[in-house]
């Protein structure tokens, strides 16, 4: 960890206090010369810190920069569990964290990042990722468990999203089976489970778990083919709103992923639906079936009745709910 991380986690532990450069240079032993050079350029990555004579340095309360710090001091007992690392910008946080799993990374590896430049989502379409009004960040998991498990990883996440949205931003959301997170029927959160599989084993090698969340409302609005499907959690984000979704949507969801075969987050899969007892579209490659949506199994399977009676269960693809008559 660098210096100025180092100096960063300790101002964050105490944000809006102050303290003194000696008390500082103590701690990590270095020189108050190094701490002052760490500070100047935590200032030049955009922090606001006050420095006061006879007092020390304060990370200002309203410095809401995305940091490993920023995040790590709401994660409680679990703040050894996760490795993270934080960018202003990527192309996919994803793509990045593949590539770390690819080398090795251990589980419990997250990358972060204020802006994604090509963010994806499922059946290879793109996640609009703006700077500054989202949480973009992904987990490196490997799961003890066969590719038929990876629909429970992003069914518990969606709860693990759903549940930390209410529970930090005090809105009321609801999951579109599969994997996407809506608040007054737009959606605010998108989720894509990635994975290698052992080809002799067939369990997985490694999943790789992202989260896109729109927090605020760009500046701009949403593009145009976005206007009508998508919204944000909060009209503003509040001053570390971003740190305290991610950790709190770890933390829900480290449980879950711990405890996978007992399925405890089914129900309050169930319960959160915005799909059952609705009219669906079911999209193939074969075209659109219009159904009924009956139930979730057990397996996280989506049951469902077609228009000429036959039942269906559906372990992936894509639905769209249609409009009430």
């Amino acid at each position: 960890m660098e210096l100025k991380d180092q100096v960063l986690d300790a101002l964050e532990k105490n944000k809006g206090a102050y303290l003194s450069g000696a008390a500082l240079a103590s701690q990590l032993h270095v020189s108050r010369n190094a701490v002052w050079k760490a500070v100047k350029a935590l200032e030049a990555d955009g922090h606001t810190i006050h420095a006061v004579t006879n007092k020390g340095y304060c990370l200002a309360e309203e410095d809401d920069i995305l940091s490993p710090a920023a995040i790590k001091k709401h994660l409680s007992e679990l703040a050894g569990v996760f490795d993270i690392d934080v960018y202003k910008s990527l192309d996919s946080t994803n793509t990045l964290l593949k590539k770390l799993a690819g080398q090795g990374a251990p589980e419990g590896k997250v990358i972060a990042a204020e802006e994604q430049t090509a963010g994806r989502g499922r059946f290879g379409r793109t996640f609009y990722s703006p700077a500054g009004t989202g949480v973009y960040f992904s987990l490196l998991l490997r799961p003890d468990t066969t590719a038929a498990d990876a629909t429970r990883i992003t069914t518990a996440a969606a709860v693990a999203v759903a549940r930390a949205l209410e529970a930090v931003a005090g809105a009321a959301a609801g999951i579109k089976w599969v994997n996407d997170v809506y608040i007054n029927g737009k959606k605010v959160c998108g989720i894509l489970t990635e994975g290698a599989f052992d080809m002799e084993s067939g369990g997985m090698e490694y999943a790789v778990l992202g989260i896109g969340i729109n927090v605020a409302p760009p500046e701009a609005g949403f593009p145009g083919e976005l206007q009508d499907i998508a919204a944000a959690v909060a009209s503003t984000a509040a001053p570390g709103l971003k740190s305290r979704l991610i950790a709190d949507i770890l933390k829900r969801f480290w449980h879950y992923y711990k405890n996978l075969s007992d399925k405890s987050y089914l129900a309050d899969y169930k319960s959160m639906s915005i799909i059952l007892g609705r009219e669906i579209d079911v999209l193939t490659v074969d075209g659109t079936r219009r159904a009924l949506a009956l139930d979730i199994d057990d397996d996280c399977r989506l049951i469902v009745r077609y228009e000429d009676g036959a039942t269906g269960a559906l372990s992936s693809g894509e639905v769209r709910i249609r409009p009430a008559k």
